[in-house]
């Protein structure tokens, strides 16, 4: 969300560019958008984007407003970020990073600015460890371990099954 302040193949940053930056070509260059779901990635609270909780809310706030501006009666869905904890990525996992991730979640989920929620965090969680559940960490294409910060396929179809449907289904016009 964040993300560098700059991004190109001369100055490239690790996670890439941020998803302010490439809202216009993401989105809003798009016609017909009836709704959007959006999961952010935590590579703003890594120690490469070391952001605030309350610099990725403002840009959040930020999006939601450009994307309601553009396409009237838009329903935005939020995703709740899921766990990197453990991760044997070096800029991710710390405990630091996971407290700003939990804060991040609360806001998705109880902030006001979405129109409905989709839990990717509570989809992959294991409650016991603070991790992404077991099941969802081997990769599924080379068979490694897995980073802790991707789910595997089954972590993804798992993610696919936490969206309700409705949430993103037309909504009926209705005539007077």
């Amino acid at each position: 969300m964040v993300g560098p302040a700059e991004y190109s193949p001369q100055k490239p940053f690790p996670g890439g560019p941020s998803a302010k930056s490439r809202l216009d070509r993401d989105v809003l260059s798009l016609s017909g958008i009836d709704a959007v779901l959006w999961l952010e990635g935590i590579n703003d609270f890594s120690k490469n984007g070391n952001a605030s909780v309350e610099a990725v809310e403002a840009g959040m706030k930020d999006v939601v407003g450009r994307i309601r501006a553009k396409f009237a009666g838009v329903r935005i869905i939020g995703a709740t970020l899921t766990s990197a904890l453990g991760s044997t990525n070096a800029n991710h996992g710390s405990p630091e990073e996971d407290a700003k991730r939990k804060a991040l979640n609360e806001f998705i989920r109880g902030g006001g600015l979405f129109d409905g929620v989709a839990d990717f965090d509570e989809a992959t969680l294991d409650s016991r460890t603070g991790e992404m559940r077991a099941e969802f960490m081997p990769e599924s294409t080379t068979g490694g371990p897995g980073d802790k910060i991707h789910p595997n396929r089954l972590g993804y179809l798992a993610m696919g099954m936490a969206i309700d449907l409705n949430l993103l289904a037309p909504i009926p016009v209705t005539w007077r």
